[in-house]
Order: structure tokens, then sequence, then C-alpha cells
């Protein structure tokens, strides 16, 4: 940055600057069934989310038995994000219940007083009342651990990392919504569970043609509150 602005912290981590966006928190709270007989849950963020790109949604289900989600769409469309659903794995874990939070590269008038900060175009960078999400890891080094037919004859491949559950990250969901490719063109379904019980994340594909090769990050982020 040649001029303008910028905040380190006492780590000598750039926090704040006036020419690069952070993925910033415009919103959080709780997800919880609402259709489906309990199976699919829809959540209105309570605030429109204005960025033309879709916001990255962060989901953390609610500590005890097995949770699992899949299916995840956003609810609105580029400018006017208003939402997003989201699934349970099946009907023997756990109905949809636990904390969300929905982020994106820039900022939004959010704070009623505070600081802002915008770059020289204009765009918002920085509010007092959104505050940073922080990357915690990612796993791309699944364990092959088994497989299963289902009764409509498709293959559920199961892979696991290991993983402590701590209560403050949070799964970034988004891509637990997208089929992945395959040699089948319905493509196949990807889960994850959380096993609470045992310790143990999976991620579950699902489809009629499943090869074993997988390879998609799984993504954990914080809200540095």
């Amino acid at each position: 940055m040649s001029y303008g602005l910028t905040f380190i912290n006492n780590n000598n981590q750039v926090v704040v600057d006036s020419e690069f966006a952070r993925l910033t928190v415009i919103c959080s709270g709780r997800y919880a069934p609402t259709q489906e007989s309990g199976l699919g849950s829809s959540t209105s963020f309570p605030r429109v989310i204005t960025s033309q790109e879709p916001p990255l949604v962060f989901c953390r289900p609610d500590t005890g038995g097995i949770a699992g989600l899949t299916a995840m769409q956003l609810i609105g469309s580029p400018g006017n994000w208003t939402g997003f659903y989201v699934r349970a794995y099946d009907v023997n874990t756990n109905q949809p219940n636990g904390r969300y939070f929905a982020a994106s590269f820039g900022a939004q008038p959010v704070a009623s007083f505070g600081f802002r900060l915008w770059d020289g175009s204009s765009k918002l960078l920085f509010d007092s009342g959104t505050p940073a999400a922080l990357f915690t890891r990612a796993f791309q080094n699944w364990t092959y651990v088994r497989y299963e037919t289902s009764a409509t004859g498709s293959t559920r491949i199961f892979y696991t990392v290991p993983f402590n559950f701590p209560e403050n990250e949070y799964l970034l969901i988004n891509t637990f919504g997208m089929k992945m490719v395959t040699g089948a063109g319905s493509g196949r379904l990807v889960k994850t569970l959380w096993d609470f019980a045992s310790g143990t994340l999976y991620a579950v594909t699902d489809g009629f043609s499943n090869p074993f090769a997988f390879f998609m990050p799984a993504v954990f982020a914080k809200i540095n509150a």
C-alpha cells in the first residue's frame, strides 16, 4: 500500500488495510428445522447481504449424537442474499440445529456508530459492526473408511480426518451443496457427518457412479470477536 490506512496487531499481522478487503462476518445466528418433517432447515439472514458474490456460510452443529449437513443452498440473488437452506443427513441423525455465520470479502454498513473504511473505488472494506472471520484449518487428506450400498442402489463412501470438535470453529458448507463430477450424469452428492460420541468427522459421497478418489477440502473458520 503506497498510501492510506493500515492497522497492524501485536503479532505484526495486518488487521485492516485500505486497499484489501478481509473476510467479515455480516450476520450470525442459529439454524433450526423448519420443513420436511424436521429434516430441512431454511434460515433467513437478519439482514440482506448485498455482495455480488455469494456469501460464505459456516455452520457448527450442536454438540451431541450424530449431526449431518448436506444439500446447502443460498437463497436470493447477487446483491440480495436473504438466507440459506441446509438438510440433515437422514432420519437417523440429528435434526438440523446449530449455529452459523455468513461472511463476505468486504463489509456492510452495520454499526450505528464506530469506524468505517473504504477503498479507492468507494467499496466499503471495514465496518466496526462486522467482525473478522479467521480461517483456522483446512483438511484435504481424507482417509477412506468404508462403503455401503443404499436402498436405491447408490454407493456411499465414507472418509474421515482427525478433528477435535472445538465449539468455536465452524465448517464452510457452501461446498457441501454442490454435486461432484463423476462418470454418471447425475453426479454424486457430498455430505458431512459430525459423530460427537466417537469424536470423528466424516465426509460422505453418494452416487451411482462413485469413484474412491476424494480431495474436496473441509475449511473451518471462527469469528474473531
